[in-house]
């Protein structure tokens, strides 16, 4: 059993397992020379061979717990037939919902467009180098990609100001996102994956009256379904304000939180694994400084 499933399973405080959020990427030397061979991003995630060896170069490099692969939950309306470009300093531009095709869509569909995912995932399972490390796969919970199919871009800037106005369209779009979510889950898992993540990168935009219709109820519906399978969820609801109601209503295995957020606070309130909560700018600090944040986090026992 790999460190992090003796902390999630066995409840084991005495390890800290390490793993980054983000662990392949701009901080990679390696990285940035595969990235800037393949400028078209979203080709780059469905290319097996090279988003494998992103998944692993971390790996390679730091005694690191886990292997998050290298993909985007954005993979989601892309294998919905929903154009997406990514642009260098704007980020993300989805292209308009034709919501009479996308409900015909069917599972094998979703699968041909995304299958490369999935390979990867294998690929990296099967590694000598994860041998008793944990492969994490990981998807966009539903209102993070409704912000996205819906508003078309990243709502740095806030939503569009009409984002609310077709009720019937909200329903059905989300209806669509679980469906092929859990899809999108299923496969991963019976790729490899040891254990999802479910990122709501924009959990802050909602207002507190709206979280169970938007958050609570479509979360708390995927965190089952992946249980059901015997595998851990990690919830990462970014800015939303009260984690220890989410977790209450979510019921995550673990609960990912922000640096906006209190982990002393967390600790008081939280009675399950919590990962992050480090403002990544200590990094550009000084190395003394470094080891006192990480050592005083490490402290905390939540």
């Amino acid at each position: 059993m790999s460190p992090i499933e003796e902390v999630i399973l066995n409840k084991n405080v005495n390890i800290n397992p390490i793993w980054i959020m983000r662990q392949a990427g701009r901080y990679l030397p390696e990285f940035r020379k595969i990235r800037k061979e393949n400028p078209d991003f979203i080709k780059l995630c469905l290319n097996e061979k090279l988003s494998t060896e992103l998944t692993l170069q971390p790996l390679i490099r730091y005694d690191l717990d886990a292997a998050i692969i290298f993909s985007d939950i954005l993979m989601l309306p892309y294998g919905l037939n929903q154009k997406i470009e990514f642009i260098k300093g704007t980020g993300p531009i989805l292209g308009n919902i034709n919501l009479e095709n996308i409900s015909k869509l069917t599972e094998s569909d979703f699968i041909k467009k995304v299958n490369p995912v999935y390979k990867l995932i294998n690929l990296v399972k099967n590694n000598k180098i994860t041998k008793n490390k944990t492969t994490i796969g990981f998807v966009g919970a539903p209102w993070t990609l409704l912000v996205y199919m819906l508003n078309q871009e990243s709502p740095k800037s806030g939503l569009k100001k009409d984002f609310f106005g077709d009720e019937n369209l909200i329903n059905n779009i989300l209806a669509i996102i679980e469906r092929f979510l859990k899809i999108h889950i299923k496969h991963q898992i019976n790729s490899g994956a040891q254990i999802i993540q479910i990122f709501d990168s924009w959990a802050g935009l909602l207002e507190e009256k709206d979280l169970p219709n938007y958050i609570y109820k479509p979360t708390s519906n995927l965190a089952e379904y992946i249980k059901s399978f015997n595998v851990p969820v990690i919830c990462f609801p970014r800015n939303i304000k009260n984690y220890k109601e989410y977790c209450d209503v979510v019921n995550p295995s673990v609960i990912c939180i922000d640096y906006n957020t209190d982990p002393k606070q967390i600790s008081r309130n939280i009675n399950i694994p919590v990962q992050g909560g480090m403002d990544p700018k200590i990094l550009l600090t000084d190395k003394e400084n470094l080891k006192k944040e990480v050592n005083e986090r490490n402290s905390i026992r939540y």
